[in-house]
């Protein structure tokens, strides 16, 4: 039985998607290098869209098409799908960290709602629940807007990509990185989010200084989920 408090409206889901306007350029564009990259890659405009509709998660696709080859072979296949694992494992935190508001909602709700989840949505979501909003369309309307900007974006990107091939010339690279900063202000209470943020970034510079690779989103996702949680104030 869903708690009273516990909501969700179109104007939850229309104010979550206005909250995304200002990182659409850097979705734009990297679902445009995305749609470059597949092309490169040899694979067909309905390929490339549908990857980016359905596995709809920029790093992880990114990292695929890095190792992808033609033809697609057994070892090749498992790397892909290994890697990429990998780089998700930090969604099992993103997504346990919003359980005090998503288990209220009904699991059929939920369940199909969880393939929206990205880390902008979940930044989103808990900076919202933290102000006492307690409308989860602020999670449902980020997340299907991203979506859609996201899918759309692959288009442009899959047939002229090679004009916007370097966001970092436009310094849209720093579009996303900035947004996420800025949304971790209201989040912080105290000295343990302080240490455990500084932990997590230590532990992901320092994996991927020794290791490279992208392992360093796991690690220092698991090393500042440990260290928020054993902390005391």
């Amino acid at each position: 039985m869903l708690e009273k408090n516990v909501t969700l409206s179109l104007r939850g889901c229309v104010q979550g998607a206005l909250m995304c306007i200002p990182v659409f350029p850097g979705i734009i564009v990297f679902g445009a290098v995305f749609g470059t990259v597949a092309a490169q890659k040899g694979l067909s405009f309905l390929e490339a869209l549908l990857m980016n509709s359905i596995v709809f998660a920029g790093a992880s696709q990114f990292v695929a098409m890095e190792i992808y080859s033609e033809p697609l072979d057994r070892p090749t296949l498992i790397a892909m799908v290994g890697i990429t694992a990998a780089i998700n494992m930090r969604m099992l935190l993103i997504g346990a960290s919003l359980r005090p508001w998503l288990g209220q909602v009904p699991g059929y709700k939920t369940y199909p709602a969880l393939f929206f989840l990205t880390d902008l949505n979940w930044l989103l979501t808990l900076s919202q629940y933290e102000k006492g909003t307690r409308d989860w369309g602020i999670y449902l309307g980020s997340g299907l807007i991203v979506w859609a900007v996201w899918s759309l974006s692959v288009i442009p990107g899959y047939f002229a990509g090679s004009l916007i091939s370097d966001p970092k010339t436009f310094g849209l690279d720093l579009v996303l990185p900035a947004f996420f900063a800025a949304l971790l202000v209201p989040l912080w209470k105290g000295k343990r989010q302080t240490v455990s943020w500084l932990i997590a970034g230590g532990v992901a510079w320092a994996t991927w200084v020794l290791f490279g690779g992208y392992w360093s989103i796991f690690t220092g996702a698991v090393a500042g989920a440990f260290a928020g949680a054993y902390l005391d104030d």
